[in-house]
């Protein structure tokens, strides 16, 4: 009697689900629902979609309280008080429906004023789907910022003669560059006050960031400077591009150059390593320290310096990004003369992520930090290893010990940063170029899942662990350069390195002093 009871108790959890597979309608209802949920994520990645302000406010609401339960450093640099005035004001500003363009822009403002550069507002990952509707028509020009300053690098009508590379912009549209620069940086996120990455993100794609802060143009007025020095204007229409027909492609096979594979390519655009054999000077190009193969890459390039007894390297980390925090430890171990940690603090919240369900993915970061975080007297949970583990250089069989000059800009971001301040101040070392966009005291970082709000699929990136590298560094802003080398606007027109030509220039006059010795 006592074991058909116990059967029948196992068989009770299923009962529920028997009874609906029973009750059909249950599942008409079921997929409509879902099917309605799929065509409103849809409908919601397109730019010209306009979206009702209650489910806008309902995202903005969840998005604030998944912050509050789970970012470690969200009022590091913003008080708890300025930061909910400036939530309360975006979300006064939700009066009426808003396309997916304008919802994003207004979500950036807010999140940007934590001034975390790994908390940022993305676009759904659908929403490339029907990009080429909203990228163009373009902007013309693509430009190179910094400060006020904007100057030419690429124009989408070859046959301009006007407004070719190296010209200087001083308005668009009747807008100062300071002016536009000013506003684009409201919707950008960045670590403390280091504007250098700000600039550098405009940088790298102008158009696309003109297009969604301002929107299109049908015509441009640009006042630019002509070679003679004086102002002058000219009209521009925006740019569309013209399908291209199979007739007109190009016939790659007839070309003489060897082939490379697409594994090639792709490694080549992560990571190079170019050696001057004559000048004995070598550039070592680090654009990720994710993927790559660089484990391999580090142990070739080294062993391939040291027999060629190359003792000038320059390691170019301009457009590197950060990536994975074991690739700037292996890289470090090549080249310091101590052994060093990651961190003073590497401290999350919680280990118990919140609204695992709009975090994606949470539950690889939530078992790693299970083993990974342990709870300390403060209250948070801390990745114990990083904060107290020595990592010992790399014996003289294996370090290079020879000039090292590390090239940073507004770019070298997270992991690149990491690895430039933990070298800074090296008797061998010297870093020539511009401020990094990554924090020199610290930054939040290390796990970074995407929080995907449920209406409009918007994605916000969330750092779990706030990562203090040295305590006793100055806080707020980025890696300051032993040698500023900044933008140059007749170097950008010749198409001349000037951070290179400087290293390449300092090298030759060491050498040329030597002899002279």
């Amino acid at each position: 009697m006592r074991k058909k009871k116990m059967m029948q108790k196992a068989k009770n959890p299923f009962q529920g689900l028997f009874k609906a597979l029973r009750n059909w309608p249950f599942f008409v209802v079921m997929i409509s629902l879902l099917a309605s949920c799929a065509t409103t994520a849809k409908r919601a990645s397109q730019p010209e979609t306009r979206l009702s302000p209650e489910i806008l406010k309902e995202d903005l609401s969840l998005l604030k309280r998944i912050l509050e339960a789970n970012h470690p450093s969200l009022y590091w640099y913003t008080s708890k008080d300025s930061l909910d005035a400036q939530y309360a004001r975006t979300f006064s500003a939700i009066k009426d429906s808003m396309n997916l363009v304008s919802y994003k822009n207004l979500l950036a403002q807010w999140v940007a004023q934590i001034q975390c550069g790994h908390t940022r507002v993305l676009f759904p990952t659908n929403f490339s789907r029907s990009a080429d509707r909203f990228r163009f028509p373009s902007f013309p020009l693509t430009l190179k910022v910094w400060n006020d300053t904007a100057v030419v690098t690429g124009n989408f009508d070859r046959n301009d003669s006007i407004l070719r590379r190296g010209t200087a912009i001083i308005s668009i549209n009747d807008r100062s560059i300071a002016n536009i620069t000013t506003t684009m940086y409201a919707y950008m996120s960045t670590d403390g006050n280091a504007l250098n990455h700000k600039a550098q993100n405009i940088s790298s794609n102008f158009p696309a960031w003109y297009r969604t802060v301002f929107g299109v143009d049908t015509l441009y007025r640009f006042v630019y400077r002509t070679k003679e020095g004086s102002i002058d204007t000219v009209l521009r229409k925006a740019f569309t591009p013209v399908r291209i027909t199979s007739a007109a492609r190009v016939d790659s096979s007839s070309s003489t150059a060897p082939a490379l594979s697409r594994r090639k390519i792709r490694l080549l655009s992560k990571r190079m390593l170019m050696v001057d054999t004559v000048n004995r000077f070598a550039v070592m190009r680090l654009n990720t320290f994710s993927n790559g193969a660089m484990k391999k890459f580090f142990r070739s390039s080294f062993r391939t310096l040291k027999k060629l007894g190359i003792n000038d390297l320059a390691i170019d980390l301009r457009e590197n990004g950060g990536g994975r925090v074991n690739n700037y430890i292996r890289l470090t171990r090549y080249l310091a003369q101590q052994p060093f940690k990651v961190g003073d603090t590497v401290a999350a919240t919680t280990r118990n992520i919140q609204y695992k369900r709009y975090i994606k993915p949470a539950w690889p970061f939530w078992i790693a930090m299970q083993f990974s975080a342990k709870k300390m007297e403060d209250g948070k949970y801390h990745y114990r290893r990083y904060e107290r583990h020595y990592f010992q250089p790399y014996t003289s069989d294996k370090a290079y010990n020879g000039n090292l000059y590390l090239i940073q800009a507004g770019a070298t971001f997270s992991a690149a940063s990491m690895f430039t301040a933990t070298l800074k101040g090296q008797s061998n070392v010297l870093i020539v170029g511009e401020e990094s966009g990554g924090g020199y005291y610290g930054n939040s970082a290390m796990h970074i899942p995407e929080i995907v709000l449920p209406n409009t699929r918007v994605r916000v990136t969330l750092p779990l662990y706030r990562l203090v590298m040295d305590k006793h560094r100055v806080k707020g802003r980025g890696v300051m350069p032993d040698v500023v080398v900044p933008p140059n606007a007749s170097m950008i027109a010749k198409g001349i390195d000037p951070k290179l030509l400087y290293i390449s220039n300092l090298i030759a006059a060491r050498k040329q002093a030597a002899v002279k010795e």
